[in-house]
């Protein structure tokens, strides 16, 4: 190893407090909850994630009662954590353990790596966490250190970047203890060579660091794609009759799958959401007739990674004939809407009973 690389090895496991950010799945050894946390984890922020592990350790304790939660109750406790794919894939390969592993979690890398939803770095992170396998992980926190630290200022989200990222992370790896090695840059990146606001002052590897002395930490590390975002702008109906709704469940291969929804209407994006929707085009767009629109909501915001979601929800009436076709959606009452697993922005509605135009 040459001794730069020996250097920032040493010196990162040296500055390592397992106990300097207390964490509720940190030393955990048993694979199903590690494998748990690390899922939850992708694209999620720590604070708003350790919520969402305590829970599903208490409601779902082992995979087999994981893999036996009904579809319906699995979405609603991932409600509010965004990338629901994440939660569908969980249930899948929760499944294929329970099922076909008879609850033994893989053991090699490369099992691990065959599970639904995992993809290298998790893998990685499990493999080196709970069976102390010499895998690097490689995610945001440490292309950051890598880059800043060593001067590279390859795109990340490049192949040839990819690779040269991954095989330096794999040689400053520690093979005798992969595990804390692993933890110990995730919590470096976090916590001293952040995004913004980075604490160089006081950074153990500062006397060393390349970005340090070019004064270009915050250019570091470098991406090529700029992400461009598509707007969408949607009208839910929230048809009511007597004290019952009608909600349908997403099943198309778009965002939200598998989630609830009220019958939607989308328009197409032309700049701006368009004002309130009159009766006659929601009829002529949809088919219903005898409705009658009470009020209309202000509009609401949702920023997805690659997407903005735009909406105006409308609170119309329906007679008491009125149906939809079975395969269009099912009538509820009103007061179990909370059972279901709706998207953040139909929950946003939801909880704000202030924000009616009419």
């Amino acid at each position: 190893m040459p001794e730069n690389h020996r250097l920032f090895t040493k010196t990162l496991l040296d500055w390592y407090d397992p106990k300097a950010r207390p964490l509720p799945w940190k030393g955990e050894d048993n694979p199903y909850f590690i494998w748990l946390s690390e899922i939850i984890l992708q694209q999620t922020r720590v604070e708003q994630g350790r919520d969402y592990y305590i829970k599903f350790k208490e409601h779902y304790p082992t995979v087999h009662d994981l893999a036996d939660a009904p579809e319906d109750e699995l979405m609603k406790h991932w409600e509010g954590l965004g990338y629901y794919s994440r939660a569908r894939n969980l249930h899948t390969a929760a499944k294929h353990i329970s099922k076909e592993l008879n609850g033994e979690f893989p053991d090699t890398y490369k099992d691990i790596l065959a599970l639904k939803g995992v993809g290298p770095y998790t893998a990685a992170a499990i493999s080196s966490f709970a069976f102390n396998l010499p895998h690097a992980v490689v995610d945001g926190n440490v292309y950051r250190v890598l880059a800043r630290y060593f001067g590279i200022d390859e795109p990340t989200d490049t192949t040839s970047g990819k690779k040269r990222f991954a095989q330096l992370a794999d040689d400053l790896l520690n093979p005798k203890k992969p595990g804390i090695y692993n933890q110990a840059i995730m919590d470096f990146g976090a916590t001293v060579c952040k995004p913004k606001a980075a604490l160089c002052n006081t950074c153990p590897l500062r006397e060393s660091c390349y970005a340090i002395a070019n004064e270009n930490v915050y250019d570091l590390p470098v991406k090529s794609k700029k992400l461009k975002k598509k707007t969408r702008h949607f009208h839910y109906l929230f048809l009511n009759k007597n004290e019952k709704v009608f909600i349908r469940k997403r099943v198309t291969n778009d965002i939200w799958r598998n989630l609830y929804e009220t019958p939607l209407l989308e328009t197409t994006p032309d700049g701006k959401l368009p004002e309130v929707l009159d009766i006659a085009f929601i009829e002529s767009k949809t088919g219903y007739s005898g409705l009658r629109l009470v009020r209309c909501s202000k509009p609401f915001k949702q920023e997805l990674t690659h997407r903005t979601i735009w909406a105006r929800f409308y609170e119309v009436e329906v007679s008491d004939h009125f149906f939809l076709p079975e395969n269009e959606g099912k009538e509820i009452e009103r007061s179990e809407i909370r059972n279901f697993a709706f998207p953040k922005i139909i929950d946003c509605y939801l909880n704000d009973n202030s924000l009616y135009l009419f």
